[in-house]
């Protein structure tokens, strides 16, 4: 058997960091189009269906790689998927560097889609699948870091760039991360999962031994990999079975997280918030810095959650940012109706703005991709997160396309919209507290076994 290099000899930050930064192109290319709507608004007279195309175009073509994540996670293994994923949205960056046309820019962000969708619906699963049950909370979050660090980058980019309205080298930045994590990955190994998955277990052994250390007792970790691979492969996996038995409950569990996480709102805020000051009375570059305030807001309390997300739980912190969301948002609504000197306004704006940011970071923006990377059983674990994955994005595509218009001020307005984005985040606190498990603290494989005890499909001996 032929042993990679990539296996022996590599630290666990490098591992981590590189594994972690598929989650910079998922938070770049969400946020930079903040910062390019504005001076292409101008340039071709977009109306509000035309920049929720625009917006929501990304999301379309991340749709379309979650569908195909699951075939190609399974056959060329997590790491090559992530691969491909940065290959793509180089090629995608590039064509919307230099679209002429509304059309071709459109084109352009499916194609940036596309690489997205296979990085987002993977590179949780890699780092779940390295990390060890203690770290797995805060390796997950470590992902969410580096999305929201990506959409900081893109604010910044955004507004250092504003001045000179340069919004196709704010495109460009996304070559940056993209040729990084490319390279990064070559020199990466595969998850041990995968590995024993498709019998390779002593380069299993060594990927485990680098990445947890003195921490893990190699044998029995193996030992309980081929345990739960035996039991899943005493019948033929099929897409059908995540819809019946005691997958279901997790399916229900992780499509809750996945669409809770875009109808919360905040990708409205992400993409639309520069554009939102602007309507407000805000001049371009000030709506721009405004930006880059919720991004920084974002990047710091997302790195916090990573070190109480495996103290506190997942589910607490999900209620938490639930309340403090509906707080913020009922008093943004409030705000817009009732503040009318405009500088006033944006300012408070701004403020109920960053405090809805600290509430979604603090759990639905950390926790959702750890908890969906948690929940189903290896032989569904790609097929599951390929589902959640296209369902998010879903999700992501009818906020982006749907807030252009019930914005307006001919339909809900921004008010309105604020206490519709407030009602929906009540009955995910209700969802959440009645469905959500926590699993904090437990390996995958205890998580899976303990599922299949409650259903009655334990191992046979």
């Amino acid at each position: 058997m032929t042993q990679t290099a990539p296996a022996r000899h590599i630290s666990r930050t490098t591992l981590y960091f590189f594994g972690a930064l598929g989650g910079i192109l998922f938070g770049y290319d969400l946020g930079v189009i903040s910062g390019v709507l504005p001076f292409i608004g101008k340039l071709w007279a977009l109306t509000s269906w035309d920049k929720g195309v625009i917006t929501a175009s990304l999301s379309v073509g991340a749709i379309v790689g979650a569908l195909f994540s699951s075939r190609t996670n399974e056959a060329l293994g997590r790491r090559r998927t992530i691969m491909v994923a940065a290959a793509i949205v180089i090629v995608g960056t590039l064509a919307a560097t230099f679209s002429p046309t509304f059309a071709l820019l459109v084109i352009s962000r499916l194609i940036i889609g596309l690489g997205i969708g296979l990085s987002s619906s993977t590179v949780p699963t890699y780092l779940s699948e390295l990390a060890p049950a203690r770290l797995r909370g805060a390796m997950g979050a470590l992902n969410q870091i580096f999305i929201v660090l990506g959409i900081l980058i893109a604010f910044l980019v955004s507004y250092w760039l504003g001045p000179v309205s340069a919004w196709r080298w704010m495109f460009a930045g996304a070559i940056v991360p993209a040729a990084i994590l490319l390279v990064g990955l070559v020199f990466l190994p595969e998850t041990p999962r995968w590995l024993v998955k498709n019998g390779r277990e002593e380069e299993a052994r060594r990927v485990l031994a680098s990445a947890h250390g003195n921490s893990v007792n190699l044998d029995e970790e193996i030992n309980t990999i081929n345990e739960v691979i035996r039991l899943d492969t005493e019948e033929k996996p099929r897409l059908r079975d995540l819809f019946s038995g005691f997958v279901r409950p997790m399916l229900v569990v992780a499509l809750l997280l996945a669409i809770g996480q875009q109808f919360s709102g905040v990708n409205a805020i992400n993409a639309y918030f520069p554009t939102m000051l602007i309507g407000l009375g805000f001049a371009t570059q000030a709506a721009l810095l405004s930006g880059v305030l919720l991004g920084v807001t974002k990047f710091l309390f997302t790195a916090w959650v990573v070190f109480v997300v495996d103290r506190w739980g997942r589910k607490p912190l999900l209620l938490i940012g639930n309340v403090i969301m509906v707080i913020t948002l009922v008093a943004a609504g409030l705000v817009v109706l009732n503040v009318h000197d405009t500088g006033t306004r944006g300012i408070l704006m701004l403020v109920m703005m960053v405090l809805y940011l600290v509430g979604y970071e603090l759990g639905w923006g950390a926790v959702v991709w750890v908890m969906m990377s948690e929940v189903f059983p290896l032989k569904f674990r790609a097929a599951g997160m390929g589902v959640s994955s296209v369902v998010l994005w879903a999700a992501t595509g009818i906020v982006s396309a749907v807030f252009p218009i019930i914005s307006d001020p001919k339909s809900l307005g921004i008010g309105g919209s604020m206490f519709l984005f407030a009602g929906i985040n009540v009955v995910l606190f209700v969802l959440t507290k009645w469905l959500v498990p926590e699993t904090k603290g437990r390996s995958l494989e205890q998580i899976e076994l303990d599922l299949r005890a409650r259903q009655g499909v334990a191992a046979k001996s």
